[in-house]
């Protein structure tokens, strides 16, 4: 069974500018933010603006617009951080894996030997989050 949107979610929060964050990137129907907990320098979140719990009930203009969007940002992000490749996750309802309930796209760069740093729970310094932001936006143009 899939449940309503809950529109008090910390990404609708964001994107109604009641709660602050690193922004990347925005356009008409996405917003692109650093993750507060990167398992990885570089990674960040890509979120249509429209309500969407996930992608089982998010409409198909929305979904095409994430999908551009994050593949914009991973190219970004390979530039960025000299990257080798690219994660990109996307998780839905608590089974499979989503903890914040609106859409939401991962795009970590990854190098080679490198492993993910485990999601702690603990957040980035903001400063090293605001720099990061900054080095994708350079490489966005």
């Amino acid at each position: 069974m899939i449940m309503t949107y809950d529109d008090t979610n910390i990404f609708a929060k964001i994107l109604r500018g009641d709660l602050p964050c690193h922004k990347v990137y925005e356009d008409d129907d996405t917003l692109v933010i650093m993750d507060i907990m990167p398992r990885a320098n570089g990674h960040c979140l890509v979120l249509p603006k429209a309500p969407a719990r996930n992608l089982l009930d998010v409409d198909s203009a929305s979904l095409e617009a994430v999908a551009r969007t994050t593949q914009k940002v991973a190219r970004a992000v390979m530039k960025a951080f000299d990257a080798d490749g690219v994660t990109v996750n996307q998780f839905n309802e608590s089974a499979g894996g989503q903890v914040v309930f609106h859409l939401h796209v991962h795009v970590i760069p990854r190098r080679s030997g490198v492993q993910l740093k485990p999601h702690s729970g603990e957040m980035e310094d903001q400063s090293i989050l605001a720099g990061h932001a900054e080095k994708i936006r350079a490489a966005l143009g």
